[in-house]
């Protein structure tokens, strides 16, 4: 067995770990600086919203010598807005002008004509109205809001209201730090972003929800036993699903970074910026966001509960008791109060496990 597989058994059982749950003040405060960051952005940069949403024109010409600077040049100089070009694989242009009407647009055509010195005929133009682009943009919210709505009715009763509320603010997060980063970044925002938003909500709750199940197996009758707090159930559940978190995420990055920086970056194709950016970006904060803000949160709200403090109490009394006679609080490897030992074991605090655990007493026959 590979050590990632070998690590990730480890993980599964409780005999390895790390705490994040009791480390949560880190994570909370970590995302509240990356959030205020993309807020501040957004404000101060903006949003770069394509000709999709602001109408305009955009020109398709045939082979031309003209270089992009050169083209871009003319058309800025002949409508008076920026203007974005790209390079098409036939050797022609493709130059994007925003907020063009029909009559600047054809100036601006005619104009580009004689600066690339290319046929005006040959040039496609097509008009983009801003209408449009707030159809599109209206529908996308109607969208995202009915896709919320949907995703706390099913937490909340698949699992419930907890994970539904954790999973809303999970869901929130990654949202905002991705429309964060595209205003940083100055990527146009088209309709293949919002695919891309779309795209990455969907994984961010798969990811969640799996942790989510393995939450819920693991505190199945947690009241009954004196061993482990909620939060400790918890820590376990991101602990035992850890590794194949990672694997999934670094599997589905590794095209959509081909995307964006072989595709976008080297060979310049620059339309597939427009959903590869928020694709990685939003597979990564939904991976972190899952583990590090979904279950802490879940585990904070739960530990409110009069039960769940009661349990606590229990339990750290039970392990003060332990620590004073020099002992575990969980030496005899038996089930505790009626709970199945595999739901303790589901449980178990993460670290090394005690080393006379499940051992035979010594004695010979």
């Amino acid at each position: 067995m590979s050590r990632l597989g070998n690590l990730g058994a480890r993980l599964y059982r409780g005999e390895v770990g790390y705490d994040f749950i009791g480390k949560r003040k880190i994570w909370y405060g970590l995302s509240i600086l990356i959030t205020i960051t993309a807020i501040v952005g957004l404000a101060v940069q903006g949003l770069n919203m394509g000709i999709e949403f602001k109408g305009g024109a955009v020109f398709n010409t045939p082979k031309t010598s003209a270089s992009v600077s050169q083209a871009q040049n003319a058309a800025e100089e002949a409508s008076g807005h920026p203007a974005i070009v790209q390079k098409l694989g036939n050797g022609g242009l493709r130059i994007q002008v925003s907020e063009l009407d029909t009559q600047q647009a054809d100036k601006v055509k005619t104009e580009l004509s004689e600066s690339l010195k290319v046929d005006s005929e040959k040039i496609n133009a097509e008009l983009v109205g801003p209408s449009w682009g707030e159809q599109i943009a209206n529908k996308a919210w109607t969208g995202l809001g009915i896709f919320m709505i949907l995703v706390v009715i099913y937490l909340a009763i698949a699992f419930e209201w907890r994970m539904a509320v954790a999973a809303l603010i999970a869901l929130i997060h990654d949202i905002t730090i991705t429309v964060g980063v595209y205003a940083l970044v100055g990527f146009e925002v088209t309709p293949g972003t919002v695919i891309g938003l779309l795209t990455i909500l969907g994984y961010s709750l798969y990811d969640t929800v799996v942790v989510f199940d393995s939450l819920k197996e693991g505190s199945k009758d947690i009241t009954k036993q004196t061993r482990w707090t909620y939060s400790d159930v918890a820590n376990r559940s991101i602990n035992s699903t850890l590794v194949r978190s990672i694997n999934t995420t670094v599997v589905a990055l590794l095209p959509v970074a081909g995307l964006l920086f072989i595709g976008g970056g080297v060979l310049g194709a620059g339309m597939l910026n427009d959903i590869s950016l928020s694709l990685f970006v939003g597979l990564a904060a939904g991976a972190y966001s899952s583990i590090f803000i979904a279950t802490p949160l879940v585990a904070d709200l739960k530990e409110r509960e009069p039960q769940m403090k009661a349990l606590k109490k229990r339990v750290l009394a039970k392990r003060a008791a332990a620590a004073a006679k020099g002992e575990s609080a969980d030496d005899s490897g038996q089930p505790q109060d009626g709970v199945p030992d595999d739901a303790a074991t589901a449980g178990a605090v993460v670290g090394p496990r005690g080393r006379g655990r499940g051992r035979p007493s010594g004695r010979r026959r």
